[in-house]
């Protein structure tokens, strides 16, 4: 994102709006989102949790500076994981699931709070948005921080260990196929990185997202259909 700015593909301010945007979700969205995975762990049985000092939304809990930093460059990031302990569960496999799931939801209701603000103060305050150029850029600031968030819930369910969505894949494949990835995860997450480096996963990533964003500002729209 900083590097649209550095070629002159923003202006200062409509950088200094998406800037704003990111910054709210590396302190506020991250650590919601880390919260969802220790939260629902605990409510599964891993009481672990409780003794990492993860139960919290406190940013300096969860905050990983490289994945803030990947987060301002280049739109996506991660924080740090939390340590969870499968055995603790009934069904370890469905317990990893549904842990790994929640972090991904946790962006999605970020991103239908931030869409359901957005909607309502355009709803009932249409003025701050078509009266001004400053109008344009509060738009952005929302607009940005709803894509922002479809991208972090789509791009965390990739399939791809240490993404959330491997441990979603886990359920379905046999203990020796969920030995192989935990073996090779490391040069799988390299792989990963390659992958996004290069821009291979950027389309389809840019699809799914797209089609997660309008569908969480339809849903916003919908309370407030009458008064726009």
């Amino acid at each position: 994102m900083l590097f649209s700015l550095l070629r002159g593909q923003l202006d200062i301010y409509s950088a200094l709006m998406e800037i704003a945007a990111i910054l709210i979700i590396i302190f506020l969205v991250l650590p919601f989102h880390e919260w969802a995975h220790a939260f629902t762990a605990l409510k599964l049985g891993d009481e672990s949790v409780k003794y990492r000092g993860r139960l919290t939304i406190n940013p300096l809990a969860h905050i990983d500076p490289f994945g803030a930093l990947a987060l301002l460059l280049f739109g996506f990031g991660w924080a740090k994981p939390v340590p969870i302990n499968p055995r603790n569960f009934k069904n370890p496999k469905a317990g990893m699931a549904l842990t790994a799931l929640m972090g991904p939801v946790a962006n999605i209701v970020a991103a239908f709070a931030g869409a359901l603000i957005y909607i309502a103060l355009f709803a009932f305050f249409p003025q701050l948005f078509t009266s001004n150029t400053a109008g344009q850029y509060l738009a952005l600031f929302f607009n940005f921080y709803v894509s922002v968030n479809c991208t972090l819930a789509v791009f965390n369910l990739i399939p791809i260990p240490p993404l959330d969505g491997s441990k979603i894949m886990f359920l379905f494949l046999p203990d020796r196929a969920v030995a192989w990835f935990y073996k090779y995860q490391m040069f799988i997450s390299i792989g990963l990185l390659v992958l996004l480096w290069t821009g291979i996963l950027s389309t389809p990533l840019s699809i799914v997202s797209g089609l997660l964003y309008n569908g969480v500002m339809f849903v916003a729209r919908l309370p407030f259909a009458a008064f726009l």
